[in-house]
């Protein structure tokens, strides 16, 4: 296929390796078996191999001994890195192989069962390669009746992507994109006039004077003000997580939401109200269901129903349509902006970065309603 195709192919598949009964991590069989990718080059050759590292409830495989950073290098876009499903989530091999291995584009085979509001596979592949400025190619196992489906083309700015859980049928993407990605815009690097919210809320992050703020309320000038009204603190489980969360109500607002060490702030305005519940929620702890990780997130979701004990259920469309700041106070500099819009849609922020110690994501202007904006920072030492 990759010579009559003249084209780099990386498959998935099962491998096996002979180990000897000395060895004390043998199987009784006398073989280890490895989820594999192999990677042939456009003439045929094998020219790698990586082994799946992080497994995902593959009673069948067997972790290798040691973590394979793989990468191979084109004629045509220089150099690619490759690893599979779970690995995303995790500083081995994925942070690692981008950190130290000058890698640009990443060849991402895997069988990700979709679970929102957060963990959507082509949420995650889009998050994966806004985080870190890289281009990926994510190809998702198709199998609607498992949860199985979204494959993409994810650049920093733009995806190309297959989302389809009633058809199944699967389907090839082709896309052009850059050999050298370019990042979203950052506040580092941010150009233009800047917008009157985003003024607002640089002075509620630096305490200026002319913005008080308080448990009831804050404004930034004469004419702008948002009441509190002592909202309502409730916890509600997402994705086998219990959030600590504050509904979103009204037309605009301010609100924030602590749990541990963290604290998250929305700063909002809606041109018109849906008749949906929304809600800012806050996690800072271990993920234990399901894999162990320690995760920190911000997240502002849609809810299943009007009752607080809906929010944090799977929810694919939406209506409401937000102008927002979404912050919060992480420790951790592994951010994944999480954006998922009505019909299972991708958008872009229109600024994320620091400021004042404060990860922050800024949007004006969507499309169609949102379903998810949350920021999902990972805590890799605290796993």
């Amino acid at each position: 296929m990759a010579i009559k195709g003249d084209m780099f192919l990386v498959a998935n598949l099962g491998t096996k390796q002979p180990c000897h009964i000395s060895d004390p991590g043998c199987p009784n069989d006398g073989r280890y078996q490895f989820n594999t990718d192999v990677v042939f080059s456009n003439n045929g050759t094998l020219v790698d191999r990586y082994r799946k590292h992080n497994l995902y409830f593959e009673a069948a495989f067997d972790v290798p001994l040691q973590v394979d950073h793989t990468t191979f290098d084109t004629p045509f876009a220089g150099r690619f890195g490759v690893f599979t499903c779970f690995d995303i989530l995790f500083f081995s091999p994925a942070v690692r192989l981008l950190r130290d291995y000058e890698v640009k584009h990443v060849v991402y085979p895997t069988a990700w069962m979709n679970q929102l509001p957060l963990l959507a596979a082509i949420e995650i592949q889009k998050a994966f390669a806004v985080a870190f400025g890289v281009n990926i190619l994510a190809a998702n196992v198709h199998h609607p009746v498992l949860g199985m489906t979204g494959s993409g083309i994810h650049t920093p700015l733009k995806s190309f992507w297959y989302h389809d859980m009633e058809n199944p049928n699967g389907r090839l993407i082709i896309a052009q994109v850059a050999k050298n990605p370019v990042g979203p815009i950052d506040a580092e690097n941010a150009t233009g006039e800047m917008d009157p919210s985003h003024s607002k809320f640089l002075k509620i992050l630096s305490g200026d004077p002319y913005c008080e703020k308080d448990a009831q309320e804050v404004h930034c000038d004469e004419a702008t003000k948002w009441n509190r009204n002592a909202l309502p603190i409730f916890h509600s489980e997402m994705m086998y997580d219990n959030f600590t969360l504050v509904p979103v109500w009204g037309k605009e607002g301010y609100l924030h939401v602590c749990s541990n060490g963290l604290c998250c702030y929305l700063l909002y305005e809606r041109p018109t109200l849906s008749e949906e519940l929304y809600a800012l929620g806050v996690f800072d702890g271990l993920h234990t269901v399901h894999g162990t990780y320690y995760i920190q997130v911000c997240a502002l979701v849609r809810c299943g129903g009007l009752g607080f004990d809906t929010c944090g259920q799977e929810i694919t469309e939406a209506t409401g349509i937000f102008e927002f700041h979404l912050w919060g106070n992480f420790s951790t500099s592994y951010i994944f902006p999480l954006f998922l819009t009505s019909g299972m849609t991708l958008d872009v922020p229109d600024q994320l970065g620091w400021e004042n110690d404060h990860y922050f994501l800024r949007k004006n202007g969507l499309s169609s309603g949102l379903v998810t904006a949350a920021l999902y920072g990972r805590l890799y030492e605290r796993d």
